[in-house]
């Protein structure tokens, strides 16, 4: 068994302002993914400035904090927050829904590429490779307040979260995470990106391998204590969330070929 690291979720105190680690982290995925945009914005836009890159990552940053919060409340405990509204503003305790980023992030590259004469997919494909920087960062910030644990177990790097009231060795899923959506998500669609794909091409392989991560590390963590298994004692909400998105990312994937063979053979 690994010790847990005991690391003060405040990470800067200045009287009574307190900058949490897990507020940092999104401005270390925000910031992260602006950077590498940046790299990438001559290919993708040769006549967008850094300043419209900034709108964008700015409308998508938004879309990200108001659809996660949204969604985790709206698909993971809508009746404490109709109790308490003023719980959904405590964003710096945790609970923010992917799923509901997700969403958010769509609707912001929607609205932003009408304005800017991009088409959905085109936006979405540029953005994709950039998601796992936040989502790693974020699983850091899960891991640094002790939630989103585990089932018990005996491995040898189970851990003790000082949040479980039972105290029992359990599965460091914080970091399956991270190393999952953060770390091998982000190889994926980095170097599938690199050369020229149809169109759609990159949002499927993101949708549809986020969703079998995401589905598979659900098996070995603790569901919200609030909803519990969803269906057939084992299926929990964010499998259920994330089911629709593999289909969805098979789909694209398959029909931007399908559709990239069939506009070659008209050429």
């Amino acid at each position: 068994m690994l010790a847990y690291p005991q690391i003060d979720p405040v990470a800067i105190s200045l009287g009574p302002l307190q900058i949490h680690w897990y507020g940092l982290m999104y401005l270390v995925g925000i910031g992260g993914a602006w950077l590498l945009a940046s790299r990438r914005l001559h290919s993708f836009a040769p006549t967008w400035t850094k300043e419209k890159l900034s709108d964008l990552v700015f409308w998508c940053a938004m879309g990200v904090i108001i659809g996660g919060r949204l969604g985790y409340v709206l698909f993971y405990d809508l009746s404490a927050y109709i109790a308490n509204p003023l719980l959904i503003l405590e964003v710096w305790k945790g609970g923010m829904s992917f799923h509901g980023g997700f969403i958010g992030v769509m609707l912001a590259s929607w609205w932003f590429g009408k304005r800017n004469n991009k088409t959905f997919f085109e936006l979405m494909d540029f953005i994709a490779p950039l998601v796992p920087i936040g989502l790693g960062a974020g699983r850091i910030g899960n891991f640094i307040n002790a939630e989103l644990w585990g089932k018990a177990s005996d491995v040898p790097w189970a851990m003790v979260f000082p949040t479980d009231p039972q105290q029992l060795a359990r599965h460091p899923s914080q970091l399956y995470q991270f190393a999952l959506e953060g770390v091998a998500l982000f190889a994926i669609l980095w170097f599938y990106s690199r050369k020229p794909r149809p169109t759609m091409a990159v949002s499927g392989m993101f949708a549809m391998c986020y969703g079998i991560f995401r589905f598979v590390v659900e098996f070995v963590r603790v569901p919200d204590e609030q909803l519990g298994y969803i269906a057939w004692g084992w299926l929990t909400m964010g499998q259920i969330l994330s089911l629709p998105m593999i289909l969805l990312g098979i789909g694209l994937i398959a029909y931007a070929y399908r559709h990239q063979t069939a506009q070659g053979a008209v050429q």
